[in-house]
Order: structure tokens, then sequence, then C-alpha cells
């Protein structure tokens, strides 16, 4: 959400100048326009020696990327930087002009959002460049789809659909085509989009000490500008696929209709304070709803920041109807910063998937179960210790968060016991005749179903002790029970950096490997019983101990003073619920 008051800067008048500074600084392929706010290519001089089109856009500073992020080959020879929310001057675009105009009279294309600073400062300066001589174009870009005005001076507001035309744009000048040409191009174009935005809050302005505008804990606005102008209406806050349908409604009700084979790229863009993780579950709602509602073609798709709103928490939404001009332009090179990248595959280029883009994979699980025959017999008594291990901890599962609940985030006992009943789901169908196999489920379950540091230690230690037993049938004997455990102990020590004596799962298990490597004579039941007595004593000191490894580390001695590390207790209650299955 936005921060009002709260913004690194340093001065509010030097804030954009700082900032465009910077972008030249730290990027080879442009250079700033000396005494002005005005980004151009590195390479202008050559480009405008080959008499090709010029693009120059540009408008308030806050929606980088927009516009000095697409400034490079293939997109803008220059970009033209106001302050912040505020169209640049006439004399700054001038100046924008004169320095990219080509040499050999092939004129230059202004790009311009619909917003009324924008094209009055735009439109002077090209009344100026022309009256000097020069030959300009200039395309305005309104496509959006929130509001339909009643204003006819007002029209339409420009929204990220420009940064499509630019892209579109730079790419048709790069390939040499005549200003007419991009002029055509770019019109149709911008008449076959529209864009929708939602916002969740306001955005924070450098030295208002406000947000944009406010909205209530449960609410977000639907159609906002690219300011944070008034949208179509306030909604009650809903899902992401539930937002994502109301936006692509509204859009397509009256503004945009689309038609079945339809071929559509879209754009969804960030606002700036939107995580990535809402962004995308969004965006995947679109691409599901264009394709098996509207049964159109999405040919490319784009998610990330594009134009954003300074820290606005929310975003928009671009659909533009294309042909293979237009999705020519979109996958033509340039190195512009801002562009988003997307990642090609060898086979097919930058053709989206079609709904197999999920693929299935044998697992080093699935592999090792193949080597054990369908119809080996299963060992009875390996199945009722695992299961009988499970069953303990997940009527363990309060005890153990309780012992969590001072030193970790209170949810061990959960955690392990979301796993157990993964395992007790799976075990019918696993093979049990070889260890290894059975290991390799185990800690496949709590990889996946555990999930976290506990998912990762837990199936780290049943992964290295499958491969210490890869080929023992039936059941172990105390010299392989040994060396799994000792395996399997040595990673954990490996990756997870804990050590016995740190006050952690180890301090039960190092007890029980000393308890099998002295014993040479007992039985199954008698060994076992040694090895939860072994667990349990190791258990218990772990209540005098310093934690040093582990979310216990960073707490208080005296939150955790005289009580069991729930890791340690938890083995502890595994080697006693084997026991007492033998």
């Amino acid at each position: 959400m936005a921060r009002a008051s709260k913004m690194l800067i340093n001065k509010v008048e030097d804030c954009v100048d700082e900032m465009v500074d910077h972008i030249a600084a730290t990027n080879p392929g442009l250079t700033r326009l000396h005494h002005h706010r005005v980004l151009i290519r590195d390479d202008i001089d050559h480009f405008r020696d080959q008499g090709r089109v010029a693009t120059i856009c540009g408008g308030g500073s806050g929606h980088e990327p927009f516009a000095a992020g697409y400034v490079g080959r293939g997109m803008l020879s220059a970009a033209v930087c106001g302050s912040v929310f505020a169209s640049p001057p006439s004399e700054e675009i001038l100046a924008a002009i004169e320095a990219v105009k080509s040499r050999r009279g092939a004129g230059t294309l202004l790009i311009v959002a619909n917003y009324t600073g924008d094209r009055l400062n735009f439109g002077i300066a090209a009344e100026r460049a022309r009256a000097s001589g020069d030959v300009i174009d200039m395309v305005v870009v309104g496509e959006d789809c929130a509001l339909q005005s009643v204003d006819r001076t007002a029209g339409r507001r420009g929204l990220v659909g420009i940064v499509v035309a630019i892209k579109v744009a730079g790419a048709l000048a790069e390939e040499g085509k005549s200003l007419r040409e991009i002029g055509d191009v770019l019109r149709r174009m911008t008449s076959q989009m529209g864009t929708i935005g939602l916002s969740l809050g306001g955005c924070s302005i450098p030295g208002r000490g406000t947000t944009s505008f406010s909205l209530g804990a449960g609410e977000m606005e639907l159609g906002l500008g690219a300011h944070g102008e008034a949208g179509v209406r306030r909604l009650e806050l809903r899902s992401a696929d539930d937002t994502a349908d109301v936006m692509l409604a509204h859009m397509t009700a009256s503004h945009l209709r689309l038609a079945a084979g339809d071929r559509v790229a879209v754009v969804v863009n960030n606002l700036g304070g939107m995580s990535l993780l809402e962004l995308h579950l969004v965006a995947r709602r679109f691409l599901d709803q264009l394709r098996r509602r509207h049964h159109v073609t999405v040919e490319r798709f784009y998610a990330g920041h594009l134009m954003t709103s300074l820290d606005m928490a929310g975003f928009n939404v671009n659909v533009t109807r294309v042909d293979d001009v237009i999705v020519r332009c979109l996958d033509a090179d340039t190195n512009a910063p801002g562009w988003p990248r997307t990642c090609e595959s060898a086979r097919t280029g930058k053709r989206l998937h079609d709904d197999n883009h999920v693929v299935a994979m044998e697992t080093m699980t699935s592999s090792a179960s193949k080597s054990v025959a369908s119809g080996d017999s299963a060992d009875i008594r390996i199945i009722s210790c695992v299961r009988g291990a499970c069953e303990a901890l997940i009527a363990a599962e309060e005890k153990l968060n309780r012992l969590d609940d001072e030193c970790g985030d209170g949810d061990c006992g959960s955690t392990l016991a979301r796993g157990a009943r993964d395992v007790i789901a799976k075990l019918p169908g696993w093979p049990t005749s070889q260890l290894g196999p059975l290991l390799l489920r185990i800690a496949a379950c709590a990889e996946k179903s555990m999930g976290g540091a506990s998912g990762g230690l837990y199936s780290l230690f049943f992964t290295s002790a499958a491969t210490a037993v890869p080929t023992i049938v039936g059941r172990p004997t105390p010299e392989v029970i040994g060396k799994l455990l000792r395996k399997g102990m040595a990673s954990v020590c490996e990756y997870g950096g804990a050590r016995v004596g740190d006050r952690t799962l180890l301090d039960a298990l190092a007890p029980v490997c000393d308890v099998v490597d002295m014993t040479t004579s007992l039985s199954g039941k008698e060994l076992a019983d040694k090895m939860a007595e072994a667990a349990e004593a190791g258990a218990e000191k772990t209540r005098t101990m310093e934690a040093r490894a582990g979310r216990a580390s960073y707490v208080s001695g005296e939150l955790i003073k005289d009580k069991m590390d729930p890791g340690a207790c938890a083995v502890a209650i595994l080697f006693r619920a084997i026991c007492d299955c033998l």
C-alpha cells in the first residue's frame, strides 16, 4: 500500500533529475541530453544518418519504466521526462526533436498519451517544429475502457496501451518504414485495443505527505486513471479470479468486443505496489478466460512493471487485436531496458504454450520404484512401523505445536502431521520389499506435503538414508539401520548447518546411532526399545541445551528454558511408535 510521507528521496525538486541521471549512467546504450530531462539512444548519430523515422514519447515522471525505459534500438529514439505526474514542457520536447530527427528528412513521430497536458505540450512542440520545416506526425493513444467521457475534448484516457504502440512504432522505424506507414499502423492498432485498471489504494507522491486517494479496508477502485483519477465504481474486495472476471466483462461489454478466432496480445501491468504473486494470479485468470470464454488466440502475453503510478497497489490489463505485422514488431529485438522479456522456447520461439504447459517427468522416487517388481511381497512389519510412526505424529500434533510456540512459529506438530497424513494416504500403493525406494517415497512426501525448512530437512534425511541402502531387501539388520541413520544425519548436518548439541532433532538421533553401533545380538523388539529409550533420553537433554540452530536460536534463552526441543521430541515419538509396532 502507499507509504504517504515515507519516501526515500533527497529533495523533491531534484528527484526527477537524479533519476534521469542514474538511468543514463547505468545503461550504456543511453545518454542524457545536456541541460534537459531527455534521454536519447547513444547511437543516435548513426541512426539519424540512416534516414529512419525518429520516435519520441514522454510524460510525467513516476510512471517508470515508461517512458525513459523504452529508449533504445527498436523502440524510442528519445524520451522526455516531466516532473512527477506532470507533462513535460514543450521546450523539452522541441529539444528532443532537434536532437534525434533524421538528417535525411524521414520525419519524427510523437507518440502521446491522451491526457490534456500531454496533448497540449506535444502539440505545441509539433507545431513549432513544423514551422521550422520539420516533418512531424503525432499519434495520440487513448484506450481506456472504464469510462465513456461526455466531454469530446477529453476522450478515452491513455494508459499502458501506449507501451505497445511504442514497441510497434520503434520496430517499424528500425525496419525503415516511412512516417506515414508507421502512423497508419499505429492508428489502426490503437483503435483495436482496450485497457482497464484496478487499485487497492492510492500512491505516495513526493512532497505531498498524503496518498493520491484513499479507499476503505474492504474496497477497491475499478477503472482508475494513470494518476489515480476516479474510476467507474468502487467494489468490495474480491478474489483474484473474480476481480479479473469483472474487469474483463466491463472491457468487452461495449468498448472492445472480441469475437471467436480473434488474435490478441495482452499486457498485465503492475501499477507499482502490487506483489508479483498477486499479479500472476490475475494474469493467469485473464489468459484462461480469454481462451476459454472468448475463444481468442493469445499470441503474446506480458506481465510486469511497464507503466506504473509510483507505488500504487494495483494493475491494469491491456488487450490489443494483432496481426502478423504487430506480432513481428512485438517480437523484434530491442535493447531498451524496460521492455519485458519472456523465456523463449528452443522449439517454438515466443509462441505461447497451449494448455499443455505442464509436463510429466520421472522423479527419483518413481524411477527407483520401477526397480521393484509389482508382484513383490510386502514386509508387513515395515508397513506397520511406517503407519504406526505416522499415526503417532498425528496424535502428537498439538503437543508439538505447544513446544514450538515459544521458540518457533507454533506449527511443528501441524507440519509433521501434514506429512504423516500424506504418507498414510499413499502407503498402500508403495513397494516395501526394498528399503531404499520406500525411504525415497517418504522423502518425497516430506518435501511436498510438509514444505519449508522442516520438509526440506526430513526429505534430505530420508533421501540420503535411501542412498546408503539402495539394494537392501526385507527387514534391515542393525548394521543397515546404523548405516542409513548415520548417512541421513550427515546430510542434515552438511546442508542444514546444525550439529549435535545445538538443541535440534540431531540430539535425539545421535544417541540412537550410538545404541545401534554398540548392539550386535539384540532382537528386533529389544533393539527397537533401546533405540526408543536413547531417543527419549536425547530429547530430554535438550531442555537444558542452549539453542544454536533453527528458529530457537533467535529467541531469548529464558523462553525455552526447561522446554524440550519439538524436533527432538518428534524423533523420540517416532522411535517409540516403531518399537510399539514390533
